[in-house]
């Protein structure tokens, strides 16, 4: 399947392939996101404790786009205009998964494990791999090809942006086991490790820093496993200026070690699974 995307790209970039004469491609762009929904090929993985972009498979998520008219679709009683289908849903209550009506939207190519909890309304876009067990709360938004871990908690009003362009890029990355606070927001291919609990509104991008005071560093673009993480505002260089009587500051992440007591805050019910 590597190969085949690859030829197809190949040949959609040299203005070959488009719409109107890709009859010949549909079989290998539908068994790409059969692939995509079953968890055997994914946006991106883990090596050698680095996560790194299959680009291969995020330019077959993009034939998909390129390679399909727009059409009509029903969805309820209403007709929506897309390229791609919803993603069908009869696997997963045999694998202890379930969506709640009405508003629960999965787009065809999005993966999504045994023993998961969608609650409504909410969005899992295509080339999104969510792990299980994992819980998506009420008005959540995963993007595109973003990877959310096993035994993740992503609390209401989460936004998980997507990266499709440039395909090289890392999509965003939620570890396993990881705690995500009401509203918080994670861009840009920010990784957030394992174990580690965020607390509400707080925005995890690489253009912010985060004071890791664990090891005492500071890092952009990912939080270190196993930490308990928080926003704070700190002074800005255009503290300096005239206009800002007073300071000016600018948002930062503060990290410190996970505790006992948070830790039972945030224990996941195994009735609900």
């Amino acid at each position: 399947m590597r190969n085949d995307i690859r030829q197809l790209w190949q040949r959609y970039e040299s203005d070959e392939l488009n719409a109107e004469n890709a009859g010949d491609a549909y079989e290998t762009l539908d068994a790409f996101l059969d692939a995509l929904e079953a968890g055997e090929i994914r946006a991106a993985e883990k090596h050698g404790g680095a996560w790194e972009a299959n680009e291969w498979v995020k330019q077959g998520i993009l034939l998909n786009f390129g390679l399909r008219n727009t059409e009509g679709r029903e969805y309820g009683d209403v007709t929506y205009y897309d390229v791609l289908p919803l993603r069908e849903t009869d696997d997963l209550p045999e694998r202890g998964t379930r969506n709640t009506p009405d508003g629960t939207v999965l787009r065809r190519g999005a993966h999504i494990g045994s023993n998961c909890i969608m609650m409504s309304p909410s969005f899992v876009n295509v080339g999104a791999s969510v792990g299980d067990g994992t819980l998506v709360d009420s008005c959540n938004t995963v993007g595109s090809c973003a990877q959310i871990g096993a035994n993740v908690k992503l609390g209401a009003n989460t936004l998980i942006g997507g990266v499709l362009e440039p395909v090289e890029n890392t999509p965003v990355i939620v570890e396993d086991d990881v705690t995500l606070g009401a509203g918080c927001r994670v861009t840009s291919g920010f990784v957030v490790g394992e174990g580690s609990i965020v607390g509400e509104n707080t925005l995890l991008t690489p253009r912010i820093p985060v004071y890791d005071l664990v090891d005492e560093e500071i890092l952009y673009g990912h939080l270190p496993a196993n930490r308990r993480a928080f926003t704070r505002f700190v002074e800005s260089r255009l503290g300096d200026h005239d206009l800002f009587d007073g300071g000016a500051y600018k948002p930062a992440v503060v990290a410190l070690d996970v505790e006992d007591d948070t830790l039972e805050q945030v224990e996941r019910e195994e009735a609900l699974r």
